[in-house]
């Protein structure tokens, strides 16, 4: 069974399309009008070995926070679709990325219990003209429409692009190990039986 979803968004600040297949080659094709952005999916899709594509119209003339957070959103919303049942799934993954002088790490379950804990302290308030605040309210709207419990720690780090860049390639790296298919779990890997 093809593990893929396609999600459409449209609101009055934004107009999103996004497609994503969770076991693809780490494609993608993503016209955002938010350059960072872009180039932290693209690092994301790479380092997961997911195909996606992003087609996103935003109010960006405001600033990139409506684009953002409805991005995550239908990021969020795509995983959860295209992980269906959850059966057979890692359903946990760890990572630990270094870029330079940073290291973050991210850890997530697939619980069906959406949570964020982010600690991470950047040094810079933008990267260009990307608010680095925005990074908190994308994780958690991905958080919160996964339904993932996720854990994201910058340990340590001096360039804020640095420290972004390593957390998106852990989340792509993590993401990858908790939707990866373990041919020993029968059903769920969940006592409850359900996710």
């Amino acid at each position: 069974m093809e593990r893929i979803a396609s999600i459409e968004r449209q609101t009055n600040e934004t107009e999103i399309q996004l497609s994503l297949a969770i076991d693809g080659e780490g494609q993608s094709n993503l016209e955002t009008g938010v350059p960072f952005l872009s180039h932290m999916l693209d690092l994301f899709a790479k380092h997961g070995q997911f195909d996606l594509t992003v087609d996103a119209k935003g109010d960006i003339e405001v600033d990139a926070h409506h684009t953002t957070e409805d991005i995550g959103i239908c990021l969020g919303q795509a995983l959860q679709k295209a992980l269906g049942d959850k059966r057979g799934i890692k359903r946990y993954g760890n990572a630990f990325v270094p870029m330079d002088e940073a290291l973050a790490q991210v850890v997530v379950d697939l619980s069906n219990r959406p949570h964020l804990e982010m600690r991470a302290e950047f040094p810079g308030q933008k990267v260009g003209s990307f608010d680095t605040e925005l990074v908190h309210e994308f994780l958690w709207k991905l958080a919160l429409e996964a339904r993932m419990n996720l854990h994201v720690i910058v340990h340590y780090g001096k360039n804020t692009h640095h420290m972004i860049e390593a957390v998106f390639k852990a989340l792509g790296r993590a993401l990858d190990e908790a939707t990866t298919i373990d041919p020993r779990i029968k059903g769920v890997p969940s006592t409850k039986g359900m996710l």
